[in-house]
C-alpha cells in the first residue's frame, strides 16, 4: 500500500542550529519511539524500529541513506527501506524535509513530506489511519527533540557561567572537575604562600531523553478508532431510546 504523508513541527532555535541537530542521527534517534541506530557510515544509517499493537510485536531492520543535504536551502532528502525480522512485511520511504524560520523569533519550522509504501500486517491499518498515526508519532518525536534542544541550551548556559566565574576568580576547571589556582601555578606570593582556589561549579550532565523501548501503536491506532466509534455508538443509542419511547406512547 502506497501513501503520501505531510507533517510538520516546530523546534526552538534558528534553522542553522536545528540543521546541525537533525543531521546528528545517532543523537536524535532516541527521540523517536522504538527507534535505534546500530551503525552510521558516511551518509548511510542502519537501525531498527520496534512496534507493538496489543499482543502483536513487530521489529523492522533496515537502512536509510541521505540522498541530499543542501545546507544553503536547509533541505534534506532520505531514502529508507526495511523488512520485518520475523515476517514478510516490508516498508520503504522517500522523505524530504525542509527547514525554515518559524513564526516566532528563534524557532524553526520543519516540514516533512513522505512517500511511504508498506506491505504485510501494518497495511491493514488502512489509508485513513496511517496519516493519523504518523502525525501523532511526529508530534511525539518533536516533543522529545524540543526537550533535547532545550536541555542543550541550559547546559551551554550553565557551562558558560562556570567559565566566566573561573576567569573572574583566576581559576580553571579541569576535565575531572578539579580546580587549580592559575595565579599560584604561575608564581607564589611574596611570602611564599599560595592563593586559595575558589570552587567552580561544573555544569551537570544533560539528562538523556527517555527512550521508549517500542512504539506502542495501540495508543495511535486503537484509541483514535474508539474516539470515532464511541460518538457514533452513543448517537445511535440515543436515537434508539427516542424511537422506543415514541413507539410506547403510540401503543398506549
Amino acid at each position: 500500500m502506497a501513501i503520501e504523508l505531510d507533517n510538520s513541527f516546530t523546534v526552538p532555535g534558528p534553522p542553522d542550529q536545528a540543521w546541525d541537530v537533525l543531521l546528528d542521527v545517532e543523537r536524535i534517534a532516541p527521540c523517536m519511539p522504538g527507534a535505534s541506530v546500530t551503525s552510521v557510515v558516511d551518509d548511510e544509517v542502519e537501525g531498527q524500529v520496534k512496534v507493538k499493537l496489543g499482543p502483536l510485536s513487530l521489529t523492522y531492520k533496515g537502512k536509510a541513506k541521505f540522498t541530499e543535504k543542501d545546507e544553503a536551502s536547509h533541505t534534506i532528502a532520505i531514502e529508507a527501506s526495511g523488512k520485518e525480522t520475523r515476517g514478510a512485511g516490508t516498508a520503504s520511504a522517500n522523505v524530504q524535509a525542509v527547514l525554515k524560520a518559524g513564526d516566532t523569533a528563534d524557532s524553526t519550522l520543519v516540514s516533512i513530506h513522505t512517500s511511504l509504501n508498506v506491505t504485510g500486517r501494518p497495511a491493514q491499518f488502512g489509508r485513513s489511519l496511517l496519516p493519523e498515526v504518523s502525525g501523532k508519532l511526529i508530534a511525539q518525536f518533536a516533543s522529545n527533540l524540543e526537550a533535547l534542544i532545550s536541555a542543550d541550551g541550559v547546559a551551554q548556559t550553565t557551562a558558560g557561567t562556570a567559565t566566566d566565574t573561573a576567569v573572574a576568580t583566576g581559576t580553571e576547571t579541569t576535565t575531572g572537575g578539579e580546580t587549580a589556582d592559575a595565579v599560584s601555578d604561575a608564581a607564589g606570593t611574596a611570602d611564599g604562600s599560595s592563593v586559595a582556589a575558589a570552587p567552580v561549579t561544573v555544569a551537570p550532565a544533560v539528562p538523556a531523553i527517555k527512550q521508549e523501548e517500542s512504539l506502542n501503536a495501540f495508543t495511535f491506532v486503537v484509541i483514535p478508532i474508539l474516539k470515532r466509534v464511541l460518538p457514533v455508538a452513543a448517537a445511535g443509542a440515543a436515537i434508539a431510546i427516542v424511537v422506543r419511547r415514541l413507539t410506547r406512547k403510540k401503543s398506549s
